[in-house]
């Protein structure tokens, strides 16, 4: 029996691929939307958001180039998928601490609603991912992407909310840091996922 078949990935390799074609997409469409309002809104929460777009559509990109291959293939991309969430948490502290030194109040009304627009369109990604039943360490990546924008972006409705009554950037700033820490706890549980398929692959007897 090969890896894929234990993987359960053999039958469904083309859905496989039109599944993750379709949540890149639709996230490649999210971070072009969410910097355009971002940057218009001067919200480093949606810039935030639109670059864990961006790094989610490349962690797909990887996942589809994982598809039908080797476990240890597969687990090399899902650790490449948790070093990029690591590295995307990284560049928006940096970007909050700048702002923090000087930056005026966003647009409350822009942030809620490319926020809630988001979470509408992550709500369609994880419906599309629990498609997959097998034990493939990449869909877990992807699913537990997904999972963490659903719920920056509905914390981005609630900044925007607070920024309108507090006439302040600080809501924005705080819920900035609150992505980075949220992508890097995502990033280690990838990698962690990514550890255990291969110390699994160890245990298991040659076939």
């Amino acid at each position: 029996m090969s890896d894929d078949d234990d993987h359960g990935l053999d039958a469904s390799d083309a859905a496989d691929r039109r599944i993750l074609l379709t949540v890149l997409l639709i996230n490649l469409g999210q971070c072009l939307a969410g910097v355009g309002v971002g940057v218009w809104a001067s919200s480093t929460a949606l810039i935030g958001a639109a670059l864990d777009n961006l790094s989610d559509a490349l962690v797909y990109g990887v996942s589809l180039y994982a598809i039908g291959r080797s476990v240890t293939i597969k687990v090399r991309a899902a650790r490449l998928s948790g070093w990029l969430l690591i590295g995307l948490a990284v560049v928006l502290l940096v970007e909050v601490l700048r702002r923090f030194f000087g930056g005026e109040p966003p647009l409350g009304p822009a942030m809620m609603a490319m926020a809630a627009l988001n979470a509408a369109l992550n709500f369609v990604c994880l419906r599309l991912l629990k498609r997959h039943r097998g034990e493939d360490v990449n869909f877990k990546a992807s699913a537990i992407f997904t999972s963490n924008d659903s719920i920056v972006n509905l914390a981005i409705v609630l900044s925007g909310a607070l920024v309108m009554w507090w006439g302040s950037n600080l809501p924005d700033l705080v819920l900035g840091i609150v992505v980075s820490v949220i992508a890097a706890w995502g990033g280690r549980e990838i990698l962690s996922e990514a550890n255990a398929t291969k110390e699994k692959q160890g245990d298991s007897p040659a076939t």
